[in-house]
């Protein structure tokens, strides 16, 4: 039996971000993986010298400080740091057309004025009149300044002013985005751009993505000078990045630590079982990083009121992802290709409709280091759009199953053959993931590729429990889907978890 301060389930970037400002807060902290790969869902790996990010591809907000990003404020707060390759260009294959887009105000008017005309471009000048208001109010609170006590009225004190100034538009970032884009936008082509973005966000369209989301988004991406980053050596140099800050402040990771149960005696979690037996006892706290569903699992059935555990084991789910993932020769490809293509196969569909949106990354276009000399890596997915219960119950040895895995696979490589129409011929490593693929080795509910709470009808539970000692982050806690989100609610439970005095050390030592 181990003993320590604080155990954290699971090794995502939630549970990795909780740990390492813990650990740089000074408790002592052990980080228990299921996997033999730590990461979670941005967990990179590698085949015949092909290195792959299992999961996110867009990134903003990383190369520079101070950043709003949560994720950055974070790495500044355990003095980790990785180098960034910066671009603001991506393609797309839309039913209106192929083109290239960039991040900043000034170059989608001209897309606009291409595609609609000018009346769709004063439509577009006038949501980012409107919204520049309320990006600022958006990240007039820092993430790292949030905990979830008493304490909050201190470290959030500071920013009274700030927020003063912006109590009006804060409280229209409460409800869903559709309710300021549909007061400002008219035209179809922008509806349909503004709703694939939310879903991109959130796993929702703009009726169910938080105002405050898409605000955060529009600070971050409309501003001058604006780039996106990609990190050198994929996810896994975010995730050793958190690991090198965990364990530089003598926290510990344990991988294929596979934890059974939440250990409850009387109404406090007192610490974890693993499969094999053994147990780790935690003096101040059990955090979970598993999703609101699978952390219910973990738990004995009696230590939760019944209410409570219905309300949370309803939560809607978005669903699950398809994935290829190609290590091809890159011999004779075209020079004008962009890192990153969104595909969208119909509006009329609909944007959550499954399979009708696309995504294609192919980073090793901005770090060769990904891929050996003369090849790249290719990602290609489909977002939160693949249904779940066209695979449950299959066998993943099954002829059946290797059948359905080619079958939905399909618009995938038609996605791509759109961009490289010779791509068939040129794999040298293919791996097709499904959503069994997602619950087998990231733990996930079905697949899920998060909670499905609609902005203005539900709200995300936060960290706290009716379990003393037991806290959670993640995505099933905090709002928005993705990496800043998770790291704000790893952060925001570490925070809770320390002194306030401590707290404010650190939000001075990142500038904040």
């Amino acid at each position: 039996m181990k003993q320590t301060d604080v155990v954290v389930i699971g090794s995502g970037i939630g549970g990795l971000s909780c740990a390492a400002v813990l650990a740089r807060y000074g408790f002592d902290v052990i980080v228990c993986e299921s996997h033999s790969i730590p990461g979670g869902a941005a967990h990179a790996f590698e085949r015949n010298g092909f290195k792959f990010d299992s999961g996110p591809s867009l990134y903003s907000g990383l190369s520079y400080s101070p950043s709003p990003n949560p994720l950055r404020q974070v790495l500044d707060a355990i003095g980790s740091d990785f180098k960034c390759v910066t671009y603001d260009t991506w393609g797309c294959r839309l039913p209106e057309g192929d083109f290239d887009t960039s991040v900043g105000a000034e170059q989608f008017c001209e897309v606009l004025t291409k595609l609609r005309g000018d009346d769709a471009v004063v439509q577009w000048q006038e949501l980012q009149r409107v919204m520049e208001p309320l990006a600022r109010a958006a990240i007039a609170i820092p993430p790292a300044a949030l905990r979830f006590d008493i304490g909050a009225a201190i470290t959030v004190s500071r920013f009274a002013p700030s927020l003063a100034k912006h109590t009006a538009n804060i409280r229209k970032l409460t409800g869903p985005f559709s309710r300021i884009m549909d007061g400002v936008v008219q035209d179809p082509f922008i509806h349909n751009w503004l709703n694939m973005l939310c879903f991109l966000l959130s796993g929702l369209p703009a009726s169910g993505t938080n105002a405050a989301e898409v605000a955060f988004m529009f600070a971050d991406w409309y501003r001058p000078g604006v780039v996106l980053d990609y990190p050198v050596g994929g996810s896994g140099a975010l995730v050793n990045a958190l690991l090198q800050g965990l364990e530089k402040h003598g926290g510990q990771l344990i991988l294929n630590a596979h934890v059974e149960q939440v250990l409850v005696e009387g109404k406090r979690a007192v610490g974890v079982r693993l499969r094999d037996g053994k147990e780790i006892r935690a003096h101040r706290a059990v955090v979970s990083n598993t999703s609101v569903w699978d952390m219910l699992k973990l738990l004995p059935q009696e230590a939760l009121p019944k209410k409570f555990r219905a309300k949370r084991q309803a939560t809607p789910e978005c669903d699950s992802f398809m994935h290829l993932h190609l290590g091809i020769d890159a011999q004779g490809l075209q020079s004008d290709l962009a890192c990153h293509y969104i595909v969208v196969n119909d509006w009329e569909m609909g944007i959550t409709a499954p399979q009708n949106l696309v995504l294609v990354s192919i980073p090793s276009l901005l770090d060769s280091s990904l891929a050996p000399p003369g090849k790249h890596v290719i990602h290609v997915y489909t977002p939160g759009n693949e249904p779940y219960a066209l695979w449950q119950g299959m066998d993943r040895k099954s002829l059946e199953y290797e059948q359905q895995k080619r079958s939905r696979a399909e618009v995938m490589w038609q996605a791509l053959e759109r961009i490289i129409p010779d791509i068939r011929s040129r794999c040298e490593v293919t791996l097709v993931g499904t959503p069994l693929t997602h619950e087998r080795f990231l733990r996930r509910h079905r697949g899920s590729y998060g909670p499905a709470i609609q902005a203005g009808v539900g709200l995300f539970p936060g960290p706290n429990t009716p379990i003393a000692g037991l806290m959670c982050c993640g995505d099933s806690t905090f709002p928005g889907i993705g990496l800043p989100a998770v790291a704000a609610s790893g952060m925001i439970v570490a925070n809770t978890l320390a002194p306030v005095q401590k707290h404010l050390e650190m939000l001075k030592d990142i500038g904040i």
